[in-house]
């Protein structure tokens, strides 16, 4: 297993006796789920979990089992129509190439039904406790309405954002989507939901190449290098602060890296650590609940994406720390 650069502002002391570990939600089927031909990276998973169970073993992070997602969760974003079809195994090869992961498996139905509860029961985490918690999958961000696309069947951050609205009663929730893709499905879903803000921070010249409306869209051009990228995500947090959100759902890919093989802009590891940061001590200022989405990282070799994904979990850990203590 590649050794991990820890970041700086882990102390020792952090590391042995954290009183508020990281609720992370995991299951294996996020791995196995996904076919081994797949065109997708399945084994960042398995390898990510290797990674964060050194820091685990401190007490710094708790591994969650979630539950599988209702229907009734998925008909709060989606067609049922499109959601019957996808139960049912009656979507068409169309439809099925459009989202990709092919090919598929046969637990391709219940690995999304556990992806999208890990979503909502990070969500209920945060909603009864406050703080920050996670899930080790998602992001899924290109899933629209009634298709999916880009390897993402469902939208978990749409689901989560009417939850919070309709079940949970927030009254600001606010996305942050740091993925170099557009989060072009929560835009689509999400457009006429006043409850709700979208920012999306992405590289201009990536997929989708027909990009959806958020309500804000700050797009950075093919081979930006870390102080643009921050200068932008500087940008989108000043944005979500004048929404003053009461939550914030935080799409946190790391496929802006320069070694991403699907990303198309440069920025460094340590460009990404100082993102996540900026976002943190955003949300440590003003306690706001954080449910943090992992989103794409596709890098090659892919021990930059597990660095990168490690990084973003501890960084997650020591600002729950720092928020729950704040509140006991």
């Amino acid at each position: 297993m590649d050794s991990v650069d820890v970041p700086m502002t882990l102390t020792t002391n952090q590391q042995s006796s954290p009183k508020f570990p990281l609720k992370i939600c995991y299951h294996e089927i996020y791995t196995n789920g996904i076919h081994p031909d797949a065109r997708f990276p399945r084994a960042r998973y398995v390898k990510l979990l290797q990674q964060l169970t050194t820091h685990s073993q401190t007490g710094m992070f708790d591994f969650v089992e979630p539950k599988q997602a209702s229907k009734s969760d998925l008909l709060i974003a989606h067609d049922s129509k499109y959601v019957n079809d996808f139960l049912t195994q009656n979507l068409t090869e169309k439809e099925i190439r459009r989202i990709g992961l092919t090919p598929w498996t046969q637990d391709i139905i219940p690995r999304t039904l556990f992806l999208m509860g890990g979503a909502i029961t990070a969500l209920r985490h945060v909603t009864e406790y406050g703080g920050i918690a996670g899930n080790m999958a998602g992001g899924t961000h290109h899933a629209h309405y009634d298709f999916g696309s880009g390897y993402c069947i469902f939208n978990d951050l749409a689901v989560c954002a009417l939850l919070a609205v309709e079940k949970y009663d927030f009254e600001r929730v606010a996305i942050l989507d740091f993925d170099v893709h557009q989060g072009d499905g929560t835009a689509t879903i999400l457009q006429n939901i006043e409850n709700t803000l979208t920012i999306s921070v992405h590289c201009q010249g990536n997929f989708p190449f027909r990009k959806s409306i958020s309500d804000h869209d700050i797009s950075i051009p093919n081979g930006a290098e870390d102080d643009e990228y921050l200068a932008a995500i500087e940008q989108a947090i000043l944005l979500a602060s004048e929404f003053d959100p009461d939550i914030i759902l935080y799409q946190a890919g790391v496929d802006g890296l320069a070694t991403d093989s699907l990303g198309k802009l440069n920025i460094t590891r340590n460009g990404m650590q100082e993102r996540n940061q900026m976002v943190f001590d955003y949300v440590t200022e003003h306690s706001i609940p954080t449910v943090v989405f992992m989103g794409g990282g596709y890098s090659e070799p892919i021990s930059h994406t597990i660095d990168a994904f490690t990084d973003l979990f501890v960084a997650a850990a020591i600002t729950n720390e720092k928020m729950l203590s704040k509140l006991s």
